[in-house]
């Protein structure tokens, strides 16, 4: 039997079908689909904060491998600083697409650092050159702030900073 609200709700031509396509839409917008936008596609993130604990993640066929893009970025050296920017704590996050976009975040020293306009486009560059990397995107974040703690040992080594 059917409800009262249909019995007196008027039926106007179309618009039953288009609150059925609207439902279906947001049934599709709400289930376990990757979100729309730069999300789409996203393989794995990384961020200095994740340990060796983390277990590796598959990648799909023809994705970039982290450890290519750790590599390259590791090519990057503050030219004051002689320890490359990844040893030192500078990068921050690193995004990997399944359709070969890479996305950086990175930080600098300091934000009057002498490098803040050359050390993004070298990383951009190197981090182009990953078999499979299609584009690669830096981002400079200022938050959190870069101190000390994030360098790694080898960097306190070379520098003298323990």
């Amino acid at each position: 039997m059917p409800t009262s609200e249909d019995v007196h709700a008027p039926v106007l031509p179309g618009v039953e079908k288009e609150a059925k396509t609207a439902e279906a839409s947001a049934d599709v917008l709400h289930a376990d689909h990757a979100p729309a936008g730069n999300e789409a596609g996203k393989v794995e993130s990384w961020t200095p904060d994740e340990g060796a604990e983390q277990p590796a993640k598959p990648q799909s066929a023809g994705a970039v491998s982290e450890d290519a893009v750790i590599e390259a970025i590791a090519t990057v050296h503050d030219p004051e600083i002689p320890v490359n920017i990844y040893e030192l704590g500078l990068i921050y996050a690193i995004d990997l697409y399944d359709d070969g976009r890479v996305r950086i975040e990175m930080t600098l020293t300091a934000p009057n650092c002498p490098s803040a306009q050359e050390l993004p486009v070298q990383v951009k560059e190197a981090v182009e050159k990953v078999p499979g990397v299609k584009s690669a995107e830096v981002e400079v974040v200022w938050d959190p702030p870069w101190d000390m703690s994030r360098m790694s040992d080898e960097a306190r080594l070379a520098l003298n900073m323990f």
